[in-house]
């Protein structure tokens, strides 16, 4: 194959468009790893609209790491003390029909659960559903943008009526104001942030607002940078609302015409005074009201945001906090304004559309909806009652389930929970006691592979063909450029066979995922993520797209609620009135510093793709710990110097970074390492699982701790991580 293949990137969720050539074509040198083996080579996509052709180094280096350390073929052992052995397909899909039918007749559907992932494409994640949600009756399946999109979807769903962004990435560069908020847009949305630095620059009037406990390189190019302590979000939010009220900075005839409960909202927003909010936020009254009036004055308003804000215990109350301050002043449904949450994945907005999450149905529908679930039921060719009307576990719901028994099968595919779930050494407990964990993957090893009894292999991203959404709901079709290693297999392949042997040929008779994705989007037919025009024949044409996009559509719609009218029963888009409660798990003698987590600008999650690629381990050859000098100097901590965090779960150990970026009494470290990776470094060892009551994502931004300096230095581990026969 000599020809370009166009795709998109499959790490965050800006979606960037790349297009991707054989290792030597057309005379060029043959491109290398630093192993010395061919690489395909990666550029940017001109005519990609989300990314401009623009690449960040994740993107740049992607095909870097996609054949080392495969998962090539079935692993098996009956117990957690065995070592693997190999087997063939057929053997690894009656292990698994036998567990499941096992199941089903001693424990019943709900002990059946799946974690999925926003790795998955489209069509991976609409036949989980069928086979869990329909075929199986149990509603287990989440995936782990639980843990980083969930309170954007339920904010969304009860100030709109519905999920989706209603905003696009045209709007970055038409907007009069920028406020970042829970975002290091410039490391973790690096496209995005481009195309809004650049504009900003050019554009003197533009202001951009950044609310961050931490000087980020984001909050480096802000005008307006408000270091407020962590957990104070709603205070702020509702300090500058007080503001907009005061001088009179409302959209009125908006407030009445198109939406509800406003009254109630103003009754909160009264009690949050500059002084008070300066006095909780850790921050001036001047640099309050500087940004109620960047606000106020501006014809048009973006507000951005992320894992900051939903990886919160008021997750879904931040959310729908920053919509009211739209709401008030009238900033949706026009260019360059509205409330624009940033998906952490490259396809959690896909999995949104196809019911990815345990409360979820496809087509933005909700298990709790009777309505809902009849549509589907019928469209599926299922008896009435089928689907339960109980949402399923969540992530976290899983792993108490495994403690208590609840749980004996867990299906584990695409990502990497011995890493990335909350209070670690609790959830590594739970995953040792399940009856039986498949696991499916592309790479190994992996710290949940030692937690499985049976290893699938995966195909990844450039390996099949399949559909993402990125965070402005564009839809790309992402082409194969080569075949799986070996016997390794797309993931809806793999969950349809299954579906086929327990009994549902019928219901998983497709030839290819282009089948896949015509069935699907025949679901959203009249619902607000509405794709019923688009298909992989299509896209293929015409190039990403965004939806809504109807039968016998013509153009294609940018921006939502244009028409200023919303999808709730009146139409009308409705205030949340809230008061600040704060973080979970607040500072106090025993445990005084807050630490914070999250990405850095060259890892992906739990680094199973990024750490294999040396380039970027260069970047980033060990974890560390931010603390500013006032706090270092109290407790006698050098530059360098191992520093041990303590909470009350866990504790792990970081060389110290001292840097005045970080606000005093305030702590970082990235979230990215792991057993594998490194010494006693895993972030989540030291995180809780108490949640957003709403949307149920856990608070993974905020713990208490306190720090213990050792004089032991910390090293990276350097594992050669040599190519196996898996």
């Amino acid at each position: 194959m000599n020809e370009i293949t166009k795709t998109l990137c499959p790490y965050c969720g800006v979606g960037c468009g790349l297009e991707v050539t054989p290792p030597a074509q057309h005379g060029k040198p043959t491109n290398r790893d630093s192993e010395g083996t061919p690489t395909w080579r990666v550029r940017g996509d001109k005519n990609h609209p989300s990314s401009q052709g623009m690449v960040c180094v994740k993107g740049a280096t992607i095909t870097e790491a996609i054949h080392k350390n495969r998962l090539h073929y079935p692993m098996f052992r009956k117990s957690l003390n065995q070592d693997f052995q190999r087997i063939t397909w057929d053997e690894a899909l009656n292990i698994i029909t036998q567990n499941i039918q096992k199941t089903l007749v001693n424990h019943g559907a709900e002990s059946i659960c799946m974690y999925g992932s926003g790795q998955f494409q489209t069509e991976d994640y609409y036949i989980a559903q069928k086979l869990l949600k329909g075929c199986l009756g149990t509603n287990n399946f989440d995936a782990n943008s639980r843990l980083c999109m969930s309170s954007a979807v339920s904010g969304y769903i009860q100030s709109f009526g519905s999920d989706g962004p209603p905003c696009c990435y045209d709007d970055l560069e038409l907007t009069d104001c920028a406020f970042l908020i829970g975002t290091n847009t410039a490391e973790c949305h690096p496209i995005v942030f481009n195309r809004l630095a650049k504009y900003h620059k050019k554009n003197r009037h533009v202001k951009m607002v950044v609310v961050d406990p931490r000087r980020t390189p984001t909050a480096q190019a802000a005008d307006l940078h408000l270091a407020i302590r962590p957990g104070t979000d709603i205070d702020l939010l509702n300090g500058i609302a007080h503001l907009l009220m005061k001088w009179n900075y409302l959209d009125t005839a908006f407030i009445d015409d198109c939406t509800s409960n406003f009254p109630d909202y103003a009754e909160v927003i009264r009690h949050y005074s500059p002084d008070i909010v300066a006095r909780q936020c850790g921050i001036s009254i001047e640099d309050l009201e500087t940004a109620a009036k960047y606000w106020g004055k501006s014809k048009s308003v973006l507000s951005l945001w992320s894992m900051g804000v939903n990886q919160s215990s008021e997750g879904t109350a931040k959310v729908r906090t920053i919509i009211n301050l739209h709401l008030m002043t009238g900033q949706v449904g026009k260019p360059g304004a509205g409330p624009f949450s940033l998906t952490g994945q490259p396809n959690a907005m896909g999995g949104r559309e196809a019911g990815g999450l345990s409360h979820l149905l496809p087509g933005y529908r909700l298990v709790k909806n009777a309505e809902h679930r009849q549509e589907v039921e019928d469209f599926w060719c299922l008896e009435r009652g089928k689907i339960s009307p109980i949402p399923g576990l969540t992530a976290w719901d899983m792993i108490t389930g495994l403690e208590s028994g609840n749980v004996q099968l867990l299906w584990i595919a695409a990502t990497n929970p011995a890493v990335s779930m909350p209070d670690l050494e609790r959830t590594k407990k739970a995953l040792l006691k399940s009856s039986f964990t498949i696991y499916q993957d592309a790479y190994y090893p992996t710290e949940t592979a030692s937690y499985a009894h049976l290893l699938l292999p995966a195909a990844q991203w450039g390996e099949k063909t399949g559909i993402m959404t990125n965070s402005e709901r564009r839809v790309t079709l992402c082409s194969a450029f080569q075949t799986p290693p070996k016997e390794a297999k797309p993931d809806w392949e793999i969950f349809a066979e299954v579906g086929r042997r327990l009994g549902f040929q019928d219901k998983f008779n497709f030839q290819n995922s282009a089948e896949v994705y015509h069935e699907f989007v025949q679901l959203t037919c009249d619902r607000p993520c509405d794709m019923s025009g688009l298909s992989h024949e299509l896209l293929s044409i015409n190039g990403p797209t965004h939806w809504p996009f109807f039968q016998g559509n013509n153009s294609e719609t940018q921006r939502l609620y244009t028409n200023l009218r919303f999808h709730t029963s009146d139409g009308r888009a409705k205030f949340g009135a809230y008061y600040s409660k704060g973080l979970a798990e607040p500072p106090d003698p025993n445990y005084p510093f807050i630490l914070t987590t999250g990405r850095l600008y060259g890892h992906w999650h739990t680094q199973t793709r990024t750490g294999r690629i040396d380039k970027i381990k260069q970047m980033h050859l060990e974890p560390f710990l931010e603390i500013h000098p006032r706090d270092a100097e109290k407790l006698g901590i050098v530059d360098g110097q191992v520093v041990e965090v303590r909470s009350r779960r866990g504790s792990a150990k970081f060389p110290a970074k001292i840097t005045q970026a970080i606000s005093p009494g305030t702590v970082f470290v990235p979230m990215h390492w792991g057993k594998l990776w490194a010494d006693d470094a895993e972030a989540n060892a030291l995180t809780h699982s108490e949640s957003c009551p709403d949307s149920l994502q856990p608070e993974l931004k905020a713990c208490a701790v306190q720090l213990v300096p050792i004089s032991v230095e910390i090293t990276t581990k350097n594992y050669q991580l040599q190519s196996s026969q898996w």
